[in-house]
C-alpha cells in the first residue's frame, strides 16, 4: 500500500543544521508545513557529541577579517572566501541568538560569554558551554523548535532515495523504522542535513550512525560531490576506543608530550605549540609514533594528553566531560595521570556540491552542515569552525528553501518511483538470500580505509584502496539480510548504510588518488609539497555506470592570495 505524506519542506537530518533549518522556516511563515525526519531522535543526534565549542567574532579586538584569514590558512587555501566572508559575519549572530533562547553558555567573572582558544584560531574566539557545546545546543534548538505548531517531527525514519524529475525535487522515499514501511514524502523543497561519514572509518570518533547517508544518496541522484579527499584526523581521541577528547583539552594549557617527556610540538609549529591546526598536529603526533617516540601499550603506540598541571578546580569547571569520559572508558582520572591519545577519523570537508546559499545543481534541492561542502572548510576545518557552520548555514539552507517554496506548486509523484524503490529495498535487497555478511564487509571497508586513506598516503595504498573498495562493492552485491522482519529490522538499516559507505569510500578514494599534491588533510608521502599551479582547485565526483568520474572547479579568491602556510 502507497504511503504517501505531503509538507512544503521536507528537511533530512535532526541535527543543529537540521533543527536550524527548520526554525528559520518557522520562524519567517506559519503558512509552510515542514517535515524535519531522521532515523533518530533529535535530542540522540551526532552534534550532541561536539564538546569544544563555536567560533565567532565577539571581542572588538578581534575581527571578521582576522577570523576570514585564520580560517583561509586554515584550509591551506582551498576554502572559497567569498563563502567564508559571509560566514564569519554571520556566526556572532547565532551565538547571540542562542544565548537569547537560553543556551547556557560559559560565562566569565563580569558576566560576558566566554571564549577560549582554539587550535589555528589567533584569537581566543570559541564560545563553549563548558565541553558539552554540542550537547547544549542540541537542547537548546530542540526547546525552541518544539515551539512552532507548524513542524511535525518523523523520528526514526530512514532516508533511502530523492525523488528528483526535469532536474527538480520532488520528493524523497523513507523507511518508518517502527513499522517497516517505506513512506513517500512529497514536498516543494528538501534540505539534506544528514551529518558526516565518520564510519568510513574503523578508528573514529563518530557516533554509529554516522554513515554519510544523504550524501550517498544525493550523490547516486546525480548531485556531486566536492572535496571527497579531504579527511580531517583529529589529534586526540581516547585510545582504544577512539572517543572524542576535546582541542579544548589543549585551549585550556593542556601539553602532548612523546615517551621523551617532549613537548615535542616544538619541532613542528612553535609559534602555535599544541594550538596549531588539526592536520599539523595529527601529522606531528603520527611522526611521532612512526619515528619510534610514542608510548607503547595494549593496544599500540600512543601520545600522553597531559593535563595534570591544570588542576582538579579547573578541569571541573572547564573540562568536567573530558575527566567523566576518561575515568569511564580508560580508568585514568586527568588530574593526576596522563591521558593516552592518538590521532582518530573526525570529520569530512567534503560532501554535497552546494553554494554559499546551500544550493545544489538540482532545483529545490539543499543541504547544510557536514553532509554539505560548500567551502569554507577547504582542505582542513579549523576546530569550533563547524558547529558555527552549522548554524549559520543550517539557518540560510532553512530561509532558502522557504523562499522556492513559496513560489512553487506540488508537482505529482509518479506511484512507479516508489513501487521501484520499494522493490529495490524489500525484494532485491531483504527478500534475497546470499552468501556475503554486510559486517564482514564493514569491517574489511574499515580496515581498508585506516590503513590506506589515514594520515599519510601514497600511489600504491590508493591503488590497492580503490581495487579492494570495488571488490567489496561486488561482493555487497551477494549480501544477505539475515532479518526478514519488516519492523524496526536493524538488520536491513545497517546493510543500506554498508551500501552509502562502499559508494562514498570509492569517491574519497579516487579523488586521494587522482590529486597528486599535499594540501590540508590531504597529504601525499610521493607529493609532499602543495602545488598550486595545478591542484588550486575543488574536486567534483560524479558517480556513473562506469566509477567514479571526477571533474574540478576553480576556488574562489576574493583578496588573501594563497602563501606558504606556517604557523
Amino acid at each position: 500500500m502507497l504511503m504517501r505524506v505531503k509538507h512544503d519542506i521536507v528537511i533530512v537530518g535532526a541535527g543543529l543544521a537540521g533543527m536550524r533549518a527548520a526554525i528559520a522556516i518557522a520562524e519567517k511563515s506559519d503558512r509552510v508545513s515542514i517535515a524535519i525526519i531522521a532515523k533518530t531522535y533529535p535530542i540522540r543526534c551526532h552534534s550532541v557529541c561536539a564538546e569544544g565549542g563555536t567560533a565567532a567574532v565577539l571581542d572588538e579586538r578581534d575581527s571578521f577579517d582576522l577570523h576570514a584569514w585564520d580560517t583561509i590558512k586554515g584550509s591551506d587555501f582551498l576554502a572559497d572566501q567569498d563563502a567564508v566572508e559571509f560566514f564569519v559575519r554571520e556566526c556572532p549572530k547565532e551565538i547571540l541568538t542562542l544565548d537569547a533562547w537560553g543556551c547556557p553558555w560559559s560565562r566569565t567573572e563580569d558576566g560576558r560569554i566566554a571564549q577560549r582558544p582554539f587550535g589555528g584560531h589567533s584569537f581566543d574566539r570559541t564560545v563553549f558551554a563548558m565541553d558539552r557545546t554540542g550537547f547544549h545546543e542540541v537542547h537548546t534548538l530542540h526547546e525552541r523548535m518544539l515551539m512552532y505548531p507548524n513542524i511535525e517531527r518523523y523520528n526514526e525514519y530512514f532516508l533511502t532515495n530523492l525523488i528528483i524529475e526535469d532536474n527538480e525535487i520532488r520528493g524523497l522515499t523513507a523507511i518508518d523504522l517502527k513499522t517497516g514501511d517505506l513512506v513517500l514524502f512529497e514536498a516543494k523543497a528538501v534540505v539534506l542535513a544528514t551529518g558526516g561519514a565518520g564510519r568510513l572509518y574503523g578508528f573514529t570518533t563518530c557516533s554509529h550512525t554516522v554513515t554519510g547517508d544523504g550524501m550517498a544518496v544525493a550523490y547516486r541522484c546525480g548531485v556531486p560531490l566536492k572535496d571527497m579527499e579531504f579527511f580531517q584526523f583529529h589529534p586526540t581521541g581516547l585510545v582504544p576506543s577512539g572517543i572524542l577528547i576535546t582541542e579544548a583539552c589543549r585551549g585550556e594549557g593542556g601539553y602532548l608530550l612523546n615517551k621523551n617527556g617532549e613537548r615535542f610540538m616544538r619541532r613542528y609549529a612553535p609559534g602555535k605549540m599544541e594550538l596549531a591546526p588539526r592536520d599539523v598536529v595529527a601529522r606531528a603526533m603520527w611522526r611521532e609514533i612512526l619515528e619510534g617516540r610514542g608510548f607503547e601499550g595494549d593496544y599500540g603506540s600512543y601520545i600522553a594528553l597531559d593535563l595534570t598541571h591544570l588542576g582538579e578546580e579547573r578541569i571541573e569547571e572547564r573540562l568536567p566531560l573530558i575527566r567523566e569520559t576518561v575515568l569511564k572508558f580508560a580508568g585514568i582520572d586527568p588530574v593526576d595521570e596522563q591521558i593516552p591519545v592518538k590521532p582518530v577519523a573526525h570529520y569530512i570537508m567534503g560532501g554535497v556540491h552546494v553554494n554559499v546559499n546551500c544550493e545544489t545543481p538540482i532545483k529545490g534541492l539543499y543541504a547544510a552542515g557536514e553532509v554539505a561542502c560548500i567551502s569554507v572548510h577547504g582542505a582542513n576545518r579549523l576546530g569550533s569552525n563547524s558547529t558555527a557552520e552549522c548554524l549559520v548555514f543550517g539557518r540560510v539552507a532553512g530561509e532558502k528553501a522557504l523562499e522556492y517554496a513559496l513560489k512553487r506548486d506540488f508537482k505529482p509523484v509518479s506511484r512507479k518511483e516508489y513501487e521501484r524503490e520499494e522493490k529495490r529495498i524489500f525484494d532485491e535487497l531483504l527478500g534475497k538470500s546470499g552468501d556475503e555478511s554486510p559486517y564482514k564487509i564493514k569491517k574489511e571497508l574499515n580496515e581498508t580505509m585506516d590503513k590506506n586513506l589515514w594520515i599519510f598516503r601514497e600511489e600504491k595504498g590508493l591503488k590497492e584502496a580503490i581495487r579492494k573498495i570495488r571488490e567489496l562493492k561486488q561482493r555487497y552485491e551477494n549480501v544477505e539480510v539475515v532479518d526478514k522482519r519488516r519492523r524496526f529490522n536493524t538488520d536491513l538499516i545497517q546493510t543500506l548504510e554498508i551500501g552509502y559507505m562502499l559508494d562514498l569510500a570509492e569517491a574519497v578514494a579516487v579523488c586521494a588518488l587522482l590529486r597528486k599534491e599535499s594540501r590540508g588533510a590531504h597529504y601525499r608521502l610521493d607529493y609532499p609539497n602543495r602545488d598550486d599551479k595545478n591542484w588550486l582547485k575543488h574536486s567534483l565526483a560524479y558517480r556513473t555506470a562506469d566509477g567514479v568520474k571526477v571533474e574540478y572547479l576553480p576556488v574562489t579568491i576574493t583578496k588573501w592570495k594563497p602563501t606558504e602556510r606556517k604557523y
